[in-house]
Order: C-alpha cells, then sequence, then structure tokens
C-alpha cells in the first residue's frame, strides 16, 4: 500500500490530489511523508499505478482496489505520485479483477521512463498525467469498457442484467453492490469528518441504524464515527475526497 491523496497537510504526510476531465482518470494525486510511519488505506473501488522515491530508489506498482480497511506502512522523506483510473477502465494484460487486494511492482524503473507491456515509457507527473493517460490509449495498453460507462452514468445498455453483472465484475474487479457500498460509507466518512450528526448521516445515506453505520465504518474505513470525527494526526487516512 501506498499513501494516496487528500487535500491539504496532516502530521507527517503532506497531500494533494486534483480531478481530471479525461474520462479514464478519477483522480491525481502526489504526496510525501515526513515523520510518520504508518497510515490507514481505506477500502477503494479504483486501481493505481503508482510511483515512488525513497533514499534515492525509484520505484512503480500497479495498486488494485481494496476490499476493505488496513494498515500500511509509509516510508520516511518519500515522494509519491499516482493516478487512479476510472471505473471500467483496465489494462487488458492486467485483468482488474485479479489485482484485487494486490500490488504489482513494475520493473526497470529510472527518473526518466519505466517499462510497461514491453516497451519503454516516459514517466508521467502530476501536471501531464492526461497526456500520458492519452498515450496508453492510443496504444491500447489502456481500454474502457463501454456497458459500464454506460451504468455508471445511470442508463440501461441493451444487454442482459447477467451480462452487465458479468462485464462490471471482469472491468473493475468487483461486483456493483460492493461499489456502491464502499461508496457509500466514503461519502459517510466525509459527512462525519464534515461535523455532520451520525443521525442526520445514516438518514441521509439510508443506512439501517447507527450498528450498521458502524459496521460499514469499521470495514471499509477503519475507524469509528468518534474517532473520525476526532482524528488521530499520527496516523492518517489514504485518498478520501469529495467527488
Amino acid at each position: 500500500m501506498y499513501p494516496a491523496a487528500g487535500v491539504g497537510v496532516r502530521m507527517g504526510l503532506e497531500v494533494e490530489s486534483r480531478s481530471s476531465d479525461s474520462p479514464y482518470i478519477q483522480r491525481v494525486w502526489r504526496s510525501s511523508s515526513d515523520d510518520v510511519s504508518r497510515m490507514t488505506s481505506i477500502a477503494a473501488t479504483h486501481w493505481d499505478l503508482v510511483f515512488w522515491e525513497h533514499r534515492g530508489q525509484i520505484s512503480a506498482a500497479v495498486q488494485g482496489p481494496e476490499l476493505k480497511a488496513c494498515p500500511a506502512p509509509v516510508p520516511e522523506d518519500a515522494t509519491f505520485f499516482g493516478i487512479s483510473f476510472s471505473l471500467g477502465v483496465s489494462m487488458p494484460h492486467l485483468p482488474v479483477d485479479r489485482l484485487v487486494g494486490r500490488t504489482t511492482e513494475i520493473p526497470e524503473v529510472t527518473r526518466r521512463s519505466f517499462w510497461l507491456k514491453g516497451s519503454s515509457w516516459h514517466r508521467p507527473d502530476y501536471d501531464n498525467a492526461e497526456v500520458f493517460v492519452q498515450r496508453m490509449v492510443r496504444e491500447d495498453v489502456l481500454v474502457r469498457d463501454p456497458i459500464v460507462a454506460a451504468v455508471l452514468r445511470g442508463e440501461s445498455p441493451d444487454v442482459t442484467e447477467r451480462t452487465v453483472q458479468r462485464r462490471f465484475l471482469a472491468a473493475t474487479g468487483l461486483t456493483r453492490g460492493a461499489v456502491r457500498q464502499i461508496d457509500r460509507v466514503r461519502q459517510a466518512a466525509i459527512l462525519i469528518q464534515e461535523g455532520v450528526p451520525v443521525h442526520d448521516v445514516i438518514h441521509r445515506l439510508g443506512y439501517f441504524d447507527q450498528p450498521h453505520l458502524a459496521r460499514s465504518l469499521s470495514r471499509y474505513i477503519g475507524r469509528t464515527a468518534t474517532q473520525l470525527a476526532d482524528p488521530d494526526p499520527s496516523e492518517p487516512l489514504s485518498l478520501l475526497y469529495k467527488t
């Protein structure tokens, strides 16, 4: 696991992220660590391409979706950059359904280039991520499932429900139900951090009761409502942002 981005500065973990106009990109982020040894990596529906530098060594990896929160080590004095890809976007040579809960390291990474699908690529950065992703699309390294994209827009594709479920699982590594649960609990965590009372969050997001919300927070965020309302700066959360 690697530090992802929120907004602002937390003790020992400075993070920044931005949205993107590209339909292939969910978010672009970067972060740096100082005087913090670990973070809580929350559940995520998206996969990331991550680059990081620690003690002069450059590394890269594909980090798959996560179905639960878990503690993650943070190397001291390290810098990170990542691209979170939109739901339904995948690299056919690394199927997303085989990446869930896993990290696959990328070989031959230098300050300028890295190796991907049999060829050398220039390393992207925070400002040119879109140009890099456009090249991935042109060279068929990256694809986007039109049925999944249509479903996420609220449309009803002219295929059977079984086909939708199969395509959704293949393109995202997750079921539609799991995506809805994770998205909902992330919204809940943000609202609680903003000071919205728990009973209002339950009503607004359709939880059955407080124990139902508490179980979801524990599984997917790794925090109780009280901990979210009064966070511990020594162990920050990973990518938690308003969409």
